[in-house]
């Protein structure tokens, strides 16, 4: 199963990719991950992006897709990967193509932007223990107070309204068009296009998992 995961921020592709790995026994690979691997395990292509970090620039596509060929070489991609967040971009996704690493599936999370501005601006978390809290749909018992402590609760400046739709618009602008890429792909040249699939994001997990793995089994 080697399968890219798709959908906007706060869409729930972190729960659903955990639940997927375990599943079919594979690795979840995140750019993030994978370039903090390579910077510790000090390989060449690590140091080259080491290098790039300090300097404060942005690892490039190229450089990228080294370590994602690298990545997938090893023995425990051998059943297959989820890539997480990556490719990110449509160059991201041709370099992928021209670099002949074959996918069975692109898996799309769809929520509506106001859902999701709903569900990430509604958190609020105790920073002492980590607990978190949603203002509608898993309220404290006191307003804006920590269940156990009775500490007053925090909104996380990543979850504030402002943030969330400006990180939908990086997300609008910049990975959405994967979506037409992957999904026109899979319409011209099915023997070679990986498999597309897309489910709603909306309802409980179990719900989400559940059309997940029937859109992977169709």
């Amino acid at each position: 199963m080697r399968l890219i995961l798709l959908g906007a921020p706060g869409a729930g592709k972190g729960t659903q990719a955990a639940f997927l790995c375990r599943k079919y026994g594979i690795p979840q690979i995140s750019t993030g991950d994978m370039l903090r691997a390579a910077v510790k395990a000090g390989t060449p292509l690590g140091l080259q992006a080491k290098a790039v970090m300090e300097s404060g620039g942005l690892v490039s596509d190229d450089l990228i897709i080294n370590l994602v060929k690298e990545r997938i070489a090893q023995p425990d991609c051998a059943p297959g990967f989820l890539f997480d967040g990556f490719p990110r971009t449509i160059p991201q996704a041709e370099a992928m193509k021209a670099a002949g690493v074959k996918l069975d599936y692109v898996l799309e999370i769809d929520v509506p932007f106001d859902a999701i501005i709903e569900r990430m601006s509604g958190r609020r978390s105790h920073p002492a223990s980590g607990r978190t809290y949603h203002i509608k749909f898993n309220p404290p018992i006191a307003a804006g107070k920590d269940d156990i402590t009775g500490e007053p609760l925090v909104q996380r400046d990543d979850d504030k309204e402002e943030t969330v739709k400006k990180r939908l618009d990086v997300y609008s602008a910049q990975t959405r068009p994967l979506v037409d890429y992957y999904s026109q792909w899979a319409a011209k040249d099915p023997a070679a296009a990986p498999k597309y699939r897309k489910i709603s994001g909306l309802g409980s997990v179990d719900e989400i998992t559940q059309r997940a793995l029937q859109a992977l089994d169709a």
